[in-house]
């Protein structure tokens, strides 16, 4: 007899499932799998830029205008204070960092009078670290004229705090916001606008010839 006979008759079914090795009961609907949520990888910056900045020192309770030439090959930044109207006994001062020497140049603008000095803080760039907590993800701005950005951070859940939050934007990776922070306590919060990717002229990096008999301590900020 057949298979096909076998499974004419009612009486046989489970006979039939058997020799077909085919399940003919209803299967119960199979229970969907959790989905898994996939975290974002940390964008990769620009090595070089230029643009502006506001750093405030939360110490102090300052803001700093500065603009930015950053080398993030050489491992290099130049800073320069904007000059935003007069203030007495405000002097305003280039600074050049080299961090693979590592030396920091200070330039007074005005008199050109020059400080070398030793960089005692390791190289930061201006990145994504690949071992950051992945905080967040929204726009700046309002509507039609929004820029989405990532919100980053040093945080390791149930082991730390963050000591560092950094904001970049999701097209292209450039730096909005930094802030540090020390025993619970914001010390620094700088914030990035008009970049441009790039450095425009690579000789803001070398120290004007003032340098060459720079004082190896620190300028006195006094008038």
């Amino acid at each position: 007899m057949g298979n096909g006979r076998l499974c004419a008759g009612l009486g046989w079914l489970l006979l039939c499932c058997w020799l077909t090795s085919v399940s003919c009961l209803p299967r119960p609907d199979r229970v969907p799998e959790p989905a898994i949520s996939v975290q974002p990888k940390p964008c990769e910056a620009p090595q070089q830029w230029e643009g502006r900045a506001v750093v405030y020192d939360h110490n102090t309770g300052r803001n700093s205008r500065v603009l930015i030439s950053y080398d993030g090959q050489n491992q290099r930044v130049r800073i320069l204070d904007e000059k935003k109207g007069h203030i007495p006994c405000k002097k305003f001062y280039e600074y050049i960092y080299l961090f693979k020497y590592p030396v920091l140049f200070k330039i007074e603008q005005v008199t050109k009078q020059c400080s070398k000095l030793p960089l005692l803080q390791p190289w930061d760039p201006y990145d994504i670290p690949d071992n950051s907590t992945y905080e967040d993800r929204y726009n700046i701005g309002g509507p039609g004229d929004q820029i989405e950005v990532q919100e980053w951070s040093d945080r390791k859940p149930a082991r730390k705090f963050e000591t560092w939050v950094g904001v970049y934007t999701v097209k292209d990776c450039y730096p909005v916001q930094e802030t540090y922070t020390k025993s619970y306590n914001v010390t620094s919060s700088t914030r990035f606008f008009d970049l441009q990717l790039g450095i425009s002229d690579p000789s803001v990096f070398t120290p004007p010839s003032t340098c060459q008999a720079a004082s190896p301590e620190e300028m006195n900020d006094d008038c």
